[in-house]
């Protein structure tokens, strides 16, 4: 009996064997099938998708993308929201010291993430918006996709709820909201595992000037 164990078993692994050999060998056909026509249709599809890509760069740049910059007033809010896809709007105060630390994350993911808009706004400057956005807490971000708040970031409790958050922790909280491309793991922070229970800020729609937007319905 275990003589003729053996040879089913020695069969099946012969047969196992055929069957990778011959899909390896396929492979192999296939491969060799490519001519120099194929290998060069692949570069031309390859280097129309480098400059697909360059354009779209170029594009962004055009529309005040790739920089971190302050904005003079409301009526600028609405122009450069209408204008980009995606954007991030820092609300701050000059004499608050944590705009100061989230102005310097904010620069650096400026210049990496190009496909987001990334713009600053004085309070001071902007009561009618920061009044219909229901702003009360400085600093806050209202994270924008095609002309619509998707999301807020009040203070810093998000970040960790201190002031030594890392710069990858507020991309992570950016990606959350799909307002950069995120390449990481949406499910994981950087500074470890989501917490259960965990909340971001909750949005409720209001309408500016007959443009729907969503605001702020908690405050801290």
């Amino acid at each position: 009996m275990a003589h003729q164990s053996m040879d089913i078993l020695s069969k099946v692994l012969e047969q196992t064997a055929k069957v990778v050999e011959e899909k390896l060998d396929a492979q192999m056909s296939k491969l060799n099938e490519i001519d120099e026509d194929d290998l060069e249709r692949l570069k031309e599809r390859r280097l129309e998708a480098l400059k697909k890509a360059q354009k779209q760069k170029q594009e962004w740049l055009n529309k005040g993308h790739g920089e971190y910059r302050e904005i003079s007033s409301e009526k600028d809010f609405f122009g450069e929201v209408k204008d980009s896809k995606n954007v991030v709007c820092h609300f701050y105060k000059g004499s608050t010291f944590r705009c100061k630390i989230l102005d310097k994350h904010l620069t650096i993911l400026a210049k990496k993430h190009v496909e987001t808009k990334f713009i600053t706004l004085n309070v001071d400057k902007a009561p009618f918006l920061t009044d219909r956005l229901r702003i009360k807490v400085i600093p806050t971000m209202c994270l924008l996709i095609d002309g619509k708040t998707k999301d807020y970031v009040v203070g810093f409790t998000d970040l960790g709820n201190t002031d030594e958050f890392s710069t990858e922790m507020l991309e992570w909280r950016l990606g959350c909201a799909d307002v950069i491309n995120y390449s990481g793991n949406l499910m994981e922070p950087p500074t470890g595992p989501v917490r259960s229970g965990t909340k971001f800020t909750k949005v409720e729609k209001k309408t500016i000037r007959g443009r729907t937007y969503d605001s702020d319905s908690d405050s801290d």
